[in-house]
């Protein structure tokens, strides 16, 4: 499959670069960064997923505070006014 992407003159450069660096053609080089950008996202959805479902978890079985009472323990730990 080809796909054609259009780069910034700067971004081109850097990816340019970043192939002489490795010693691979370029097109291999931009695969790969594009599969591990991918990959990276893809986990830092799951991650946000799963926090937020511990966050309605909590609150569910009692877990949780006012907001008041956050800002007041905010306002002790970091000497706020």
């Amino acid at each position: 499959m080809s796909i054609t992407v259009t780069l910034s003159p700067e971004a081109e450069a850097k990816l340019f670069e970043e192939a002489a660096r490795q010693g691979k053609d370029v097109s291999i080089v931009a695969a790969e960064l594009l599969v591990k950008i991918l990959e990276w996202e893809a986990q830092d959805y799951a991650e946000a997923i799963a926090g937020i479902q511990r966050g309605l978890d909590d609150f569910a079985v009692g877990k949780s505070r006012s907001f008041e009472a956050f800002a007041e323990e905010q306002r002790r730990k970091y000497n706020l006014p």
